[in-house]
């Protein structure tokens, strides 16, 4: 079988704009009376705005208005806070590992449960190395559910058993794995055991480690 694309998730692999949606929902929960932290937020890593506020407001009874509220105000604390993205917000070495991709014809997507992930895109210069966008508005069930995924290989027109997802999230890789997907874990081994190869990054990753680690041919 040969790699015929890579999805990428975007906070955390692509650029880490952790420290924006702690920021955010901080203030909302601080204004709304909720206990929060940064052992909570890592329960929020890749799932949706909406699956977050039910985490982090699980102790309160909230209405249908409240949620949409919550929901509408954290996203403008965040767009404030990411306001001042440039290209230099880029993680080391994806560039490159991207560029590389694009020019052994690997086709390029993105799979974020973000909501502002093409904000983010433009922000940081990635636009144009992305073939195509999947995000908060793609589809109606977000990760852990393999819809988001399914989504970006159809509009890739590639296989699910052709791609290769590159997660930070158990959410992102249980979602990946229900697609029918090789999965790359970006982060600690302990945080994602599911993963079939992990790495602390991407810099100095390259397409050859990358199919020998997971023991497929080179599309070359």
């Amino acid at each position: 079988m040969k790699l015929q694309a890579i999805i990428f998730d975007l906070d955390g692999v692509l650029t880490d704009t952790a420290i924006f949606h702690y920021q955010a929902w901080k203030q909302l929960a601080d204004e709304m009376g909720a206990e929060f932290n940064w052992e909570i937020n890592h329960q929020l890593r890749g799932v949706s705005r909406r699956a977050s506020m039910e985490i982090i407001f699980k102790d309160q009874e909230l209405s249908e208005d409240e949620i949409q509220s919550g929901m509408a105000r954290k996203n403008v604390y965040y767009n404030r806070l990411i306001e001042g993205m440039t290209p230099a917000d880029v993680l080391p070495g994806v560039v490159d590992f991207l560029q590389e991709l694009r020019a052994k014809g690997i086709k390029i997507g993105l799979g974020s449960a973000s909501k502002n992930a093409r904000t983010v895109l433009d922000a940081i210069g990635l636009t144009e190395l992305v073939d195509v966008i999947g995000d908060g508005y793609s589809v109606a069930h977000g990760k852990p559910e393999p819809d988001l995924f399914l989504f970006v290989a159809d509009q890739l027109g590639v296989p699910p058993a052709s791609c290769a997802v590159f997660e930070d999230a158990a959410a992102g890789i249980e979602a990946a794995k229900r697609a029918g997907m090789i999965t790359v874990g970006i982060g600690d081994r302990h945080r994602l055991p599911e993963a079939d190869v992990i790495y602390p990054g991407i810099e100095n990753l390259s397409l050859a480690i990358l199919l020998a680690d997971l023991g497929l041919e080179n599309p070359e």
